[in-house]
Parts: structure tokens; C-alpha cells; sequence
């Protein structure tokens, strides 16, 4: 057993776990603002009653995200004292500041909600709702700036062994923190508003809490519709990053393997890194050029100008990535086929859209898992790119040891993610059974089960 791939294998196990939560959070925080806001502003019990519901489940997603975020960080000491010693006196900065800036300002405000939400005014309540979105994109913000170092690091000097900092200000904003952080945060209101409409859509097909289910579903897909929209610009400003500061893994992610003027746009294809090619390589000529350059006569560089052990993992890259941007379209088609049922008012009664939503209401967290896979591998064998390779940030434990917590890793958190859907399914369960509870709700908004049948 190779200590070095354990160690690798289990800092993968958590932080793909991990990352199903944050999205979520940050997607729903976002969400319930907005239903804090019509509250605020209409005194509608209906939004009321919407935000209770969905801060329940925000609550339970964000204890557990948190319970796993501090997990990982324990990992860089254990696991990673080499990486620990190269990077410590710049990845700690923003660490801490997530915790300063970030996490305190959310976790104080989510802690009001949780136990003062009958207690203070509706002012402070749309303030709170507010504040806690804002906390958890912070969160996000900070996290991304480490990662985004590690992927084009600067504002550094090496002094004995070590990545000392030199421009906070110029680490923080390297370049691929502003294209990694928008794509990231979109992904997550992506994530939650497809949570959402999926939930809401389960209400619908069950004719239970119609009124409310009608009301998320709407403006959701509202959310979903100009977040899908929006990351695709989002989408291609990475990708440029990607072009200009990482070629190695751009060239990974279309498996071009010569450097080529007038580069196509890969749109499928079998890579084999064994013989440098890809085998039925379907794509569009000059268009990759194109769009990371801006001239389709332009030369991308190819992995062949990489020396084999400075590529990255071939198969797993090129094809994260590609599944990312099929299940991009889906959710393209998906909103578009809900605002065109929105626009005719067929949207609720619908069964067919109404399977559709809930079957991907989960699709976006493989989606976010699918895109950090393609960032991650596509960065190796760097560790820090271009300075410390993976293979000599490890600490120097015994195999058996680290196999031992993973096997343990995956038990526990086999545990909490049952737990989760117990929980969640317990608060939809119990939801499902408060439409009598809603006062004077709108004509409009009311659904009867006569409705299904057309």
C-alpha cells in the first residue's frame, strides 16, 4: 500500500463529502434572503411559512458542512505536514480569515434565526436572512482564495524551504480567484435552486402544501433560469484563466495532445495516454482558438509539450470535465422548459416537468463534485503549482494507519449522511401537512387536486 495515495484517497473521501453541503448552504441562504425580503416587505404568512421550511433544512445542511469543513482542515497536519511547512505562512491567512470574517458572521446570525426568529422584528429578521447569505459566500470566498493560490500561486519569495508572502492583497486576488470564485458561487445558486424547485415539485406531485410548493417552485426556477444562463460567461472567463495560467490542464480537459493552431473544440473522444492520442476526437475546428484566445488561428498548446510526469491524470480530467458541460445542457433545457411552462401557466400542473425537476433535484451536487475533480486532477502532479509536487507534501506516515481512518471515514460519514436524509425527510414529511395552517392565502396561489388531472 502506498502511504501517499491513502493519504490522497482520504483527503478525496472528505472533501468530496464535504462539498455537498456548502453549495447547498450558499443556494439556500440566498433563497431564503429572498423569502425574508417579500415577508419584510408584504407581511405574507406565505413567505413566512417558505422561509421557516427551508431555513430547517439550511440548518441541518450547514451543522453538518461545518462538522466536515474542520474535519479536512485537520488533514493539512496529519497528512500534509510537508505541504503544512511549505505553504503554512501563506495558506493560514485566509483560513483564519475565513474564520474571523466569514464563519463567525454567519454562524452568529444562523444562531439568531434558530433560536430568536419569534423574538425580533421583521427588520431584523430580512437583516439576518441578509447577513447569513452574506457569511456563507464570504466562507466560500476565503476558501477559494486558498485553493486558488495553490493553483497559480504569487506574491511569494521562497526562503529557506518555505513560501514566505510578500502581498497579501496580491495573493488574495491572484488570477484565478475572481474566475474560480464567480464560477463556484453560481454553481452553488445553481445547486440550491435546483434543490429547491426538485422539493417543491414533490409537494406538487403529491398535491401537499401546494401554496408554498407553488410559490419556491416559482422562483426558484426564476433563480435557476439566470444562474444557468449566467454560468455560461462565467463558464468561458475560467476557462481563459485556465488557458493562460494552467495549459497543461486545459490541454487535459480536451485531450489535445498537439499544439495546434486553428484547435478544435472537443466535443468527444476517447484519450489514451498511453499512445498521446484521442481516438475519435469529434470537434469543432478553430473554435477552441477562439474562445480562450479570441482568434481562431491562434495556437493552443498541447500535452505533448509536458513531460510525461508533469501531465495530468488523463482519463479522470478529460472526463469530469466533459460531463460537467453535458449535464450543463440539461440544465439548460430544464429551466427553459419550465419559464416556457411559466409563461403559459401550465407550470404546476405539469407531470412531466414536475418528474423532470425532482429526479435532478440532486443532479447540480454531482455537477459541483464532477467540476472540482476536473480542477484538482487537472492540477496534478503539483500540489502547489509548479513549486511542490503532491508526492513530496505528504507525511511520512505508516500506510496501515492512514487505512485504517479512511475505513473509519467512510463508517462515520455513512452514518451522518443517513442521518442527514432522515432529518431532511423528517421536515419535508412534516411539511407536508401545513397547508391548513396558512391563513388567508392568495386565490392564485391555491392548487386543488382537480388540477392534477389535466
Amino acid at each position: 500500500m502506498d502511504a501517499v495515495f491513502l493519504s490522497r484517497l482520504q483527503f478525496g473521501l472528505t472533501a468530496f463529502f464535504h462539498y455537498i453541503f456548502p453549495p447547498l448552504s450558499i443556494g439556500l441562504a440566498t433563497f431564503i434572503a429572498f423569502l425574508e425580503y417579500g415577508y419584510w416587505r408584504k407581511n405574507e404568512p406565505l413567505y413566512d411559512q417558505a422561509s421557516r421550511f427551508w431555513f430547517k433544512i439550511f440548518a441541518i445542511l450547514f451543522a453538518v458542512g461545518v462538522a466536515t469543513g474542520i474535519a479536512m482542515e485537520f488533514q493539512f497536519g496529519t497528512n500534509w505536514s510537508e505541504y503544512s511547512k511549505f505553504v503554512g505562512d501563506i495558506f493560514g491567512a485566509p483560513l483564519a480569515a475565513e474564520g474571523v470574517f466569514a464563519f463567525f458572521l454567519e454562524s452568529t446570525f444562523v444562531g439568531l434565526l434558530i433560536f430568536g426568529r419569534d423574538k425580533i422584528s421583521r427588520n431584523m429578521r430580512f437583516l439576518s436572512s441578509i447577513l447569513v447569505a452574506l457569511g456563507s459566500t464570504l466562507s466560500a470566498f476565503w476558501i477559494i482564495v486558498a485553493n486558488s493560490w495553490q493553483q497559480t500561486p504569487t506574491a511569494f519569495k521562497i526562503e529557506g524551504g518555505r513560501a514566505i508572502l510578500t502581498d497579501f492583497y496580491a495573493a488574495v486576488f491572484n488570477p484565478s480567484t475572481l474566475p474560480r470564485f464567480l464560477h463556484t458561487v453560481d454553481g452553488a445558486y445553481i445547486t440550491g435552486a435546483f434543490f429547491i424547485m426538485g422539493v417543491s415539485a414533490y409537494f406538487l406531485l403529491h398535491n401537499k402544501n401546494t401554496a408554498m410548493a407553488r410559490t419556491s417552485l416559482k422562483y426558484s426556477l426564476l433563480f435557476g433560469l439566470i444562474a444557468v444562463l449566467v454560468q455560461f460567461g462565467l463558464g468561458h472567463y475560467h476557462s481563459v484563466q485556465v488557458a493562460n495560467t494552467q495549459p497543461a490542464k486545459l490541454a487535459a480537459f480536451e485531450g489535445l495532445w498537439e499544439t495546434t493552431s486553428r484547435a478544435p473544440l472537443n466535443l468527444i473522444g476517447i484519450p489514451d495516454a498511453d499512445r498521446e492520442t484521442t481516438h475519435l476526437s469529434l470537434g469543432v475546428p478553430g473554435m477552441l482558438s477562439f474562445m480562450v484566445h479570441g482568434d481562431a488561428n491562434a495556437p493552443v498548446t498541447g500535452l505533448k509539450e509536458f513531460a510525461p510526469g508533469e501531465r495530468p491524470p488523463l482519463t479522470v480530467t478529460y472526463w469530469s470535465y466533459r460531463l460537467m458541460i453535458i449535464a450543463a445542457g440539461w440544465f439548460t433545457l430544464l429551466v427553459l422548459w419550465g419559464a416556457f411552462l411559466l409563461a403559459k401557466g401550465r407550470l404546476y400542473t405539469n407531470r412531466r416537468f414536475l418528474s423532470a425537476a425532482f429526479l435532478s433535484m440532486l443532479l447540480p451536487v454531482l455537477v459541483n463534485e464532477l467540476g472540482w475533480l476536473a480542477a484538482e486532477f487537472g492540477r496534478q502532479p503539483w500540489i502547489v503549482y509548479g513549486l511542490l509536487k503532491t508526492n513530496a507534501a505528504a507525511s511520512p506516515l505508516p500506510a496501515g494507519q492512514i487505512l485504517f481512518t479512511n475505513i473509519m471515514f467512510v463508517a462515520v460519514y455513512s452514518g451522518i449522511l443517513t442521518a442527514v436524509y432522515y432529518l431532511i425527510k423528517r421536515v419535508v414529511k412534516s411539511a407536508m401537512g401545513e397547508d391548513a395552517q396558512l391563513p388567508d392565502v392568495p386565490a392564485e396561489l391555491s392548487l386543488d387536486a382537480a388540477s392534477f388531472k389535466q
